[in-house]
């Protein structure tokens, strides 16, 4: 059994991680917090061995990916306005964060586990369940959208 602490201490390390995650695949904040809750229930109900503190992100990871897509595909699914839940500090960060958020989920989940959190393709391809040429040709297209959006075109 996990001990109060050991949880506490879990979610300390990945919680930010996760939700950022989550949030550039689902693109609302409730969801993406609801998608991180239900990944650490089911850390607590499988329990998976994992020998160093990659391998538990890495699985935290995939847990949270999977519960997103699932997410996606829901009938009950609705989006908020981007401006109703990100303060935008500076017009060229919220430029570039509505770019990636226009992005399709698949583009937008790895373009942020390319450059948010700094997997390679082919840890992204094991994350996602892609084959890694599908995550570099998914990156490849998100680089031209966001390109062509951030160009205004």
């Amino acid at each position: 059994m996990i001990e109060t602490g050991e949880m506490e201490a879990l979610v300390r390390r990945h919680e930010h991680s996760l939700y950022r995650t989550a949030l550039a695949i689902l693109a609302n904040p409730q969801e993406a917090e609801d998608a991180v809750q239900d990944t650490f229930v089911k850390y607590l109900e499988k329990r998976p061995v994992c020998p160093d503190e990659a391998r538990e992100r890495a699985w935290l990871l995939r847990v949270t990916v999977n519960g997103c897509k699932t997410r996606l595909r829901s009938p009950w699914r609705r989006s908020v306005p981007l401006e109703e839940w990100v303060p935008a500090p500076a017009p060229e960060e919220s430029v570039a964060l509505e770019a990636v958020l226009a992005l399709p989920p698949k583009e937008r989940t790895a373009v942020h586990l390319f450059y948010y959190e700094g997997y390679q393709t082919a840890e992204i391809a094991a994350l996602t369940g892609a084959a890694e040429g599908t995550v570099r040709s998914r990156l490849s297209r998100a680089r031209v959208r966001l390109k062509h959006l951030l160009e205004g075109e």
